[in-house]
């Protein structure tokens, strides 16, 4: 069992500094009732705590990490950048390198922006819908997160498509009245809104492969569906692979499903794990953003020399031996697959989803196809699947509503060992039944 503390001691005096004792909310490990280990260190598909607690990592920094930490090569090409300066403000040739490479991964994205992370890209992405369009609402899904900024903290109104209203305090209400959002998957909501109002509408931004209500994949015809009705009334279609770049596919989700949006925005892998993030799109379009065009947008740390020279290790790696991307599936792909042989095994409800590298354990015995979905699901087995596999060193998500990832370090064994804990928790589940 596991000797935390040190942890403790450390979270007590964190919540005297910091709301919460963290600098992001999931952190806190409030949805699984108790308190955070403090990590000191990584490395392959293992972290360590303060306590000198060793884990098999499945949050990888909640995904970047495809590579394992402190991959050898992205910690050598860092080693290399930090003593010519961390920040300069200025143009550098790294910048031009990452953009071609992230266009070679996906070809959609003809020129990109670099900003500093996932909420970023998305803001911006959303403001360059609308000068494009000279429209101001936008759709989004519920469930689908695109970060903290204010038009994207709404939530459902009463009506299938009603308009939003905030859900944090600090955001304004007109900014939440622009703010459409229909339910995840639901093509027949999706249709009926743009016959209503469709020209009306600047852009619907998606998470093509839903990652923050737990791995939900699109239904077939969901993402198609988007592109149609856009496409038919002048609106963008903006994918967030914020989350899903690089884990659905080597190319993402557009490359699995075979859709080109017209907006895409990226982080966590494009930065090899360093506060990194990108949006970008056609030509045409991103043409119009600031100082070729009247949309604005700026950042004195975007393209910062050392993120992006850890992202350009991480491309470079991937684009040079893309079987790793292959070899990542198949790991995830076995570790699902024994996961849900163990659910049947001990009569225990529940659904293994996944997509690439990135899968999520339900407690239902359904597929997840949406929110309502996702908060149906058995809260306190997850919370006992959770804690067990923590206290035998198998490091998950410590929410329900997320996903979890696999890397190119987690061999066979770290597979095995991973069933093996799984299976005692599964076995303390079917007792309670």
């Amino acid at each position: 069992m596991l000797q935390l503390g040190k942890s403790e001691k450390a979270f007590d005096e964190a919540k005297r500094y910091m709301p919460g004792g963290v600098n992001s909310p999931v952190r806190s490990y409030r949805s699984v009732g108790s308190n955070p280990p403090f990590i000191s260190s990584a490395s392959g598909s293992r972290i360590y705590d303060i306590d000198n607690n060793e884990y098999i990592d499945y949050v990888l920094s909640w995904g970047p990490m495809i590579l394992g930490h402190a991959n050898p090569e992205v910690v050598a090409s860092l080693q290399e950048a930090i003593p010519r300066g961390t920040s300069y403000g200025a143009p550098t040739l790294l910048e031009t390198e990452l953009a071609k490479k992230i266009q070679a991964f996906m070809p959609s994205m003809e020129m990109v922006r670099l900003v500093n992370s996932g909420t970023e890209a998305t803001m911006s992405a959303l403001r360059v819908a609308r000068g494009y369009t000279g429209r101001d609402r936008i759709v989004k899904f519920v469930g689908c997160y695109h970060g903290h900024s204010d038009s994207l903290l709404v939530k459902a109104g009463s009506g299938l498509a009603t308009f939003g209203v905030p859900d944090s305090p600090g955001v304004p209400k007109g900014v939440a009245e622009n703010t459409i959002t229909l339910p995840y998957n639901d093509i027949d909501a999706v249709k009926q809104l743009f016959d209503e109002m469709g020209d009306t509408i600047a852009c619907i931004i998606v998470e093509p492969v839903a990652g923050n209500m737990g791995c939900v994949p699109p239904v077939e015809g969901f993402l198609e569906t988007l592109r149609d009705v856009t496409k038919a009334h002048g609106a963008l279609l903006i994918f967030d692979e914020v989350m899903c770049g690089f884990r659905a596919s080597s190319g993402g989700a557009q490359k699995l499903y075979n859709i080109k949006p017209d907006l895409t925005c990226l982080g966590k892998i494009v930065g090899g794990g360093m506060p990194l993030a990108v949006f970008g799109g056609s030509s045409k379009i991103m043409s119009e953003v600031a100082p070729s065009g009247p949309i604005y947008q700026a950042g004195t740390l975007s393209g910062n020399p050392v993120a992006v020279t850890a992202g350009l290790a991480t491309l470079s790696m991937l684009q040079r031996d893309p079987t790793i991307f292959k070899q990542v599936e198949d790991s995830t792909k076995a570790l699902c697959n024994g996961l849900e042989e163990l659910a049947k095994k001990y009569n225990v409800p529940a659904v293994v989803q996944r997509v690439g590298s990135m899968f999520t354990l339900f407690f239902t015995d359904k597929p997840v196809h949406n929110f309502d979905d996702a908060s149906a699901c058995n809260a306190d087995h997850f919370k006992t699947f959770f804690h067990h596999n923590l206290s035998h060193g198998i490091y998950y998500a410590p929410s329900p509503f997320e996903s979890n990832f696999v890397s190119m370090c987690h061999k066979g064994a770290e597979i095995d060992k991973t069933l093996a804990v799984a299976e005692e928790a599964f076995k303390m589940i079917s007792e309670t039944l």
